[in-house]
């Protein structure tokens, strides 16, 4: 995020590079920058002759470079903006004869989503040397929650850690999604809001009582009832709830369990870096650890491994989602 700060300030200052490739696993800031080029090295009369949007899956190599090599028209410059340039990847190595001479009065913009170039090859090298390689990493899930508390503190909004944790929960680490949710509450809700599981549930369409967190939190607790209830909860509402999801979430948390049993550094701190969570829930973990010795997490792990083989259809065809789910509590709880 500070790198993608400094590519801003640069370009607010007039320090504005030929080149810039925008690379990597997560393609949340790809678009943020290229959106933010797009909007603002032009002004809105010189945009009409002077921007072009190219998109990788129509164009080769060559074209980028024929479009990028044009002078501008009454302007300073012209923006040439490649999207989906990840299409071209069997050919992008051909950029290497233009990142050596760029044109001085282009800004070339390249968003190669989803991969990223050997920063040892020449291309890269010279890509770099002439303008910008950003590499857009993917977030681990225990650095999303960090994350969605610094977007929202930039636009004077705060996220109670449950609220938070459901929307990784069932949003995962795609921080475009994340933040196409955070927005919509934003239109709702009024600056200075601290956004809560209820709000997520209600204009989110997440349940704050009935979701993997809850169970997974039930069952760390041994709350056989509340963990049932939410269980049948998910048998009546598949769709929301797909069987595959579940064990697998549950099937992390025991992992988790047996990291956590094997762990001789006990510091909160390093508890949670290395469970990958965030610590205001450690108290949570603490719980389950204290439920279930280490030996006992190592037969459910076993146990799960054959329930996520059934959720397949492996041998299991005519066990239902409902009978499946009651499977895997009974293994857990006995």
């Amino acid at each position: 995020m500070d790198e993608v700060i400094k590519i801003v300030n640069d370009i607010k200052s007039g320090n504005i590079k030929p080149i810039y490739f925008l690379m990597g696993e997560e393609p949340y800031y790809i678009d943020k920058l290229s959106d933010y080029i797009e909007k603002n090295i032009l002004s809105e009369e010189e945009k009409g002759f002077n921007q072009t949007v190219l998109y990788g899956r129509d164009v080769s190599i060559e074209d980028i470079v024929s479009t990028a090599k044009r002078y501008p028209m009454m302007a300073e410059r012209q923006v040439v903006i490649v999207k989906e340039a990840q299409d071209l990847s069997r050919t992008i190595d051909k950029l290497e004869s233009y990142a050596e001479n760029p044109m001085p009065s282009t800004v070339l913009v390249v968003c190669y989503k989803y991969k990223t170039l050997d920063k040892r090859k020449k291309t890269t090298k010279l890509l770099a040397k002439s303008g910008v390689v950003f590499e857009s990493k993917k977030l681990y899930e225990n650095q999303v929650g960090d994350w969605i508390k610094r977007i929202l503190a930039g636009k004077k909004y705060t996220i109670e850690p449950k609220a938070s944790a459901m929307l990784v929960e069932f949003l995962g680490t795609d921080l475009s999604k994340i933040n196409n949710e955070l927005e919509k509450l934003q239109i709702i809700l009024p600056v200075g809001s601290a956004i809560t599981p209820k709000h997520i549930e209600e204009n989110i369409g997440f349940s704050k009582d009935f979701n993997v967190f809850e169970l997974r939190k039930a069952i760390g607790e041994r709350n056989q009832l509340k963990a049932y209830t939410i269980a049948e909860n998910f048998a009546n509402n598949p769709k929301d709830n797909p069987m595959v999801v579940t064990t697998s979430l549950v099937f992390g948390f025991f992992i988790q369990l047996l990291k956590y049993h094997g762990l001789k550094d006990r510091n909160p701190k390093n508890v949670a870096t290395v469970l990958g969570v965030n610590p205001f829930f450690l108290k949570e973990y603490d719980v389950a650890l204290k439920n279930y010795p280490m030996k006992k997490v190592s037969h459910i792990v076993a146990s799960l491994r054959e329930i996520d083989v059934k959720s397949k259809g492996v041998g299991a065809n005519a066990m239902s989602n409902s009978d499946l789910l009651r499977e895997m509590l009974y293994n857990i709880f006995n």
